[in-house]
C-alpha cells in the first residue's frame, strides 16, 4: 500500500528527473512530477492535462498500465525503468502503454509518460454522461461549472463537500494536492460516488456518513465547505464551524423555503453572506422551444 512518506527521497527524484529529461531531450520545468508511492496523488488527470508525466510508483499498484489503458491512455508513450533511482542496472522499456497493460509492477520504478493528446489545462464542467449512472441525480454541468467558479479552489484545498457527488469529482481534480472530504448519507450514493472515483482515477476523496465529530475526528480539517442544503442544514454549520471556527461556505439551494433557513442559519452563527446568485438556464429541446431548467440559488458566507 502507498504511504504519506514517499518511498523516494529528494536525491532520488532529482536524479529521476536528470534522467528522463536528458534521455528524452526534454527541459526538466516542462516534466509534471507525480509521487504515487504516496497516497491521494491522482496519476490520471495529471496525464490527460500534461504532455510529460513523471510518475514515481511502488509496488502498491501492480496493476496500473491496465487501469491508464483503460481510461483510454493506451496510445501515450512510454519509458520504464524499476529501481529507486536510475543508476540500478535495470533496463529501460520505451513503448506505448497498451504494451503494458499484462504487466504487472512488483517494485519501486520511475515512468515518464509523454501524452501528445493532452490538454493545456483543466476544462470546468464535466458532462454529466461521463459521470457513473446511479441513486444520484447530477446538477447540469454548466451550473456546476459557475458552482465550482465560486469555490475559489486552490491545488492544496481541504475541502468539505455535503450531498455534491459531481462537485467532489470535479474538486478533487482541482485541488490535486488536497483533500476533499465527502458526506454523503445514502448508502446508495456513496456507492456512486465510489463508481466515480474509480473511473475518474482519483485518490484524494474520503467518504464519510455524516458531519459529526466521530466520522471526522481522523480527517484533515477543511478550510471551505460546499453543501446541498436541507433540513439537516444548520446540524452541518454547527458542526463544521466546531470543527473550523473560520470555516467559509458555499450553499446550493432549489427551494425557496430552504433559502429563508439558509439566511436565518448564518445570522444565528454569525455568518456574514458575501454574495447570492441565482442561475437561470434554458436549453433548445428537441422541438427547437427553449426549456426552462431548475433556478437554483448559490450562496457564500464566512465568519464576519
Amino acid at each position: 500500500m502507498s504511504q504519506e512518506k514517499s518511498i523516494f527521497s529528494n536525491d532520488n527524484i532529482l536524479s529521476w528527473l536528470h534522467y528522463y529529461s536528458n534521455r528524452a531531450g526534454l527541459e526538466i520545468e516542462k516534466i509534471k512530477l507525480v509521487d504515487i508511492s504516496k497516497k491521494k496523488k491522482n496519476l490520471i488527470p495529471a496525464i490527460e492535462t500534461h504532455k510529460r508525466v513523471l510518475a514515481l510508483v511502488d509496488q502498491g499498484h501492480p496493476n496500473l498500465f491496465f487501469t491508464l489503458w483503460e481510461s483510454g491512455l493506451g496510445d501515450c508513450d512510454l519509458w520504464f525503468k524499476t529501481g529507486l533511482s536510475p543508476e540500478e542496472k535495470t533496463n529501460i522499456k520505451i513503448c506505448k502503454i497498451s504494451d503494458m497493460i499484462d504487466v504487472e509492477i512488483t517494485e519501486p520504478a520511475a515512468m515518464l509518460i509523454i501524452n501528445p493528446f493532452a490538454r493545456s489545462s483543466y476544462k470546468m464542467g464535466i458532462r454529466n454522461d461521463s459521470f457513473s449512472p446511479g441513486s444520484v441525480r447530477y446538477v447540469a454541468s454548466e451550473i456546476r461549472a459557475i458552482i465550482i467558479n465560486k469555490l475559489h479552489l486552490d491545488d492544496q484545498d481541504t475541502i468539505c463537500i455535503i450531498s455534491g457527488e459531481s462537485i467532489a469529482v470535479e474538486s478533487a481534480i482541482i485541488a490535486s494536492d488536497g483533500d476533499i472530504i465527502a458526506v454523503e448519507y445514502k448508502k446508495s450514493d456513496r456507492n456512486a460516488l465510489e463508481e466515480n472515483i474509480s473511473k475518474f482515477g482519483i485518490h484524494n476523496i474520503s467518504i464519510i456518513e455524516d458531519t459529526s465529530k466521530e466520522s471526522m475526528k481522523n480527517l484533515p480539517v477543511p478550510s471551505l465547505s460546499f453543501i446541498v442544503a436541507t433540513e439537516r442544514f444548520e446540524e452541518e454549520v454547527k458542526n463544521l464551524l466546531r470543527i473550523n471556527p473560520e470555516m467559509k461556505f458555499v450553499v446550493y439551494t432549489l427551494e425557496l423555503n430552504v433559502l429563508s433557513n439558509i439566511l436565518e442559519v448564518f445570522k444565528k452563527y454569525k455568518l456574514n453572506q458575501t454574495e447570492c446568485i441565482q442561475i437561470s438556464m434554458s436549453k433548445l429541446n428537441s422541438k427547437n422551444v427553449f426549456e426552462a431548467k431548475p433556478a437554483p440559488w448559490i450562496l457564500s458566507a464566512e465568519i464576519s
